[in-house]
Formats: structure tokens, C-alpha cells, sequence
């Protein structure tokens, strides 16, 4: 299968989200969830935005 062109993938690494554990104190897979919620926060705006 092939895959998405023109799409980036904008998820954490687990070196970015061991950074972000080791300078805020949370686990490796919250500083993921949180990362990803907080996109989703923020394309949800841009499409209120928009419309």
C-alpha cells in the first residue's frame, strides 16, 4: 500500500518523548497522548476557523 503523499507526520519520536518526560516529570507515552491532543486541539480551531 502506498503512502500519504503531502502528509507529515507530525507524531512525537520516543527520543522527542523521552525529552519531554525527562523536563516535565511525565511518562513517555503521556508526553505522545499529550502532543497528539493538543494537534488535535489545534486543527480543530483552525477548521472552526475556517468554516
Amino acid at each position: 500500500m502506498a503512502a500519504k503523499q503531502g502528509k507529515k507526520d507530525n507524531r512525537l519520536s520516543d527520543k522527542e518523548a523521552m525529552h519531554l518526560a525527562e523536563i516535565t516529570d511525565v511518562s513517555p507515552q503521556q508526553a505522545k497522548d499529550l502532543a497528539e491532543k493538543a494537534k488535535a486541539e489545534k486543527e480543530a480551531k483552525n477548521f472552526k476557523a475556517e468554516g
